[in-house]
C-alpha cells in the first residue's frame, strides 16, 4: 500500500497558505508480527498546531521541515497481526495528514462506532470535547447560577463548554463570528444570550455587549480567542470570577508576541484567578470524561455540528480556515468514505 502524506514545507508567516506545505507519496511496508496497517477515513485540523508549524517547541513539540505533519485522525485497521486490534477495528490515532500507516499500536484507541459517528471522537468525545469538560469544570469551577461567558463559543471547544455549563445549571452568555452561529448558539446549544462580535470593532465596544447581556458580571469566563475578547471579560468580571485560558486563536499568526491586557491590574483588584491549562495535562479524567461525556451525547443533551473538508489535499486549506472563521463547530478533513457506512 502506498500513502500520500503533507509535510511542511516551510514555517509560515502569518495565516498558513498551500504554499507552505507538500505531498508526498510513501510505501507502507505489511505490517509484522504484532502490528497493525490502518486506512485514515478521518483527521482533525487544530488551532494549537499553528504554534508547531513555528518550529518551536513549547508544550508540544514543533513540527520538522520535510516531515509528515500529526494530528488527532481516526482510521480502520485494514490488516492486523495485532494480538489485541483486529481488523475492522475504529481507532483514534495521532498520526493524521497521511492516509495510512503501520503501527504496534503504541497510541492507538479503539472507539465505540455504535454511540456515535466516529468522526465525533474527534470533536465532542476528542481532544475538544475533553478541553471543554477540563477547562470548565477543573479550572472554572462553576457553581449552578453562575453566569458563563464563552467566546469563540461556536467552535468545538467552545460550543462544548456552553453546553456543559448549561447542563451543571449555568447561566450561559456567548460570542460567535456570524448571525448564523449565533442563530445555533440560541436553538441547539440553548445559550442564554449570544452575540456577533463583528458588530463590535474592538474591546470596549465588547464590553458594552457584555453589560447588556450579563449586567450583574460574569463568574466564569471561558477563553478561546485572547485579544479585545480577554480585555473585555477582565473589565466585566465579578469580584473573585475565574478566568480560564483554554486558547488564543486571535493571536496564533501574530509575528511578534501582542503587548498583554492594558488593564491587567483588574484582576488583583477584583481578585480574579486566571488560570491556563493543556489537555494532555488531566489524563486522569479521560474514563470519567469518556463516561460523563457520552452518556450526554447518548442522551442528546449535548449536539455539535462539523464543517467537513473532502479529501487529504484539501487540509492545509481547512487549517487556515481556522483562523478566518470558516468553521461551525468541529473543522473536519475527510481523507477516504468509511466502507462500512456506504
Amino acid at each position: 500500500m502506498t500513502s500520500r502524506e503533507i509535510r511542511l514545507k516551510r514555517y509560515p508567516t502569518g495565516v498558513p497558505t498551500d504554499a507552505d506545505f507538500e505531498m508526498a507519496t510513501v510505501e507502507l511496508p505489511s505490517p509484522a508480527d504484532g502490528e497493525v496497517l490502518v486506512k485514515n477515513l478521518w483527521m482533525s485540523v487544530d488551532p494549537y498546531m499553528r504554534g508547531r508549524m513555528s518550529g518551536q517547541n513549547t508544550y508540544v513539540q514543533g513540527f520538522e521541515l520535510g516531515r509528515a505533519l500529526e494530528g488527532a485522525a481516526v482510521g480502520q485497521v485494514v490488516e492486523s497481526r495485532h494480538p489485541v486490534l483486529r481488523a475492522g477495528d475504529y481507532v483514534v490515532n495521532p498520526l493524521g495528514w497521511r492516509e495510512g500507516f503501520v503501527s504496534n499500536g503504541r497510541g492507538l484507541q479503539v472507539v465505540d462506532a455504535g454511540l456515535a459517528p466516529v468522526q465525533a471522537y474527534l470533536g465532542v468525545l476528542g481532544m475538544p470535547g475533553m478541553s471543554a469538560y477540563v477547562g470548565l469544570l477543573r479550572c472554572g469551577e462553576p457553581k449552578a447560577a453562575d453566569t458563563v461567558f464563552v467566546s469563540g463559543a461556536a467552535g468545538a471547544v467552545g460550543s462544548a463548554a456552553c453546553q456543559i455549563a448549561k447542563i451543571k445549571g449555568c447561566r450561559v452568555v456567548a460570542s460567535a463570528g456570524s448571525p448564523d452561529k449565533v442563530a445555533w448558539l440560541h436553538d441547539a446549544a440553548r445559550v442564554d444570550a449570544a452575540f456577533s462580535y463583528r458588530d463590535y470593532k474592538d474591546a470596549a465596544g465588547l464590553v458594552t455587549a457584555l453589560r447588556e447581556r450579563a449586567p450583574d458580571g460574569i463568574d466564569v469566563y471561558f477563553d478561546n480567542v485572547g485579544g479585545d475578547h480577554l480585555e473585555a471579560a477582565l473589565q466585566s468580571m465579578k469580584d473573585f470570577g475565574r478566568i480560564v485560558l483554554c486558547g488564543s486563536i486571535s493571536r496564533y499568526n501574530d509575528a511578534t508576541p501582542p503587548a498583554g491586557p492594558p488593564s491587567l491590574f483588574v484582576a488583583t483588584r477584583k481578585r480574579l484567578t486566571l488560570r491556563g491549562f493543556i489537555v494532555s495535562d488531566h489524563r486522569d479524567v479521560q474514563d470519567e470524561f469518556l463516561r460523563e461525556m457520552g452518556g450526554w451525547v447518548r442522551d442528546k443533551k449535548v449536539v455539535w455540528q462539523e464543517t467537513v473538508v473532502e479529501g487529504l489535499d484539501n487540509a492545509p486549506r481547512a487549517f487556515a480556515g481556522l483562523f478566518t472563521g470558516a468553521n461551525t463547530g468541529k473543522m473536519l478533513v475527510r481523507i477516504a468514505p468509511d466502507p462500512a457506512r456506504t
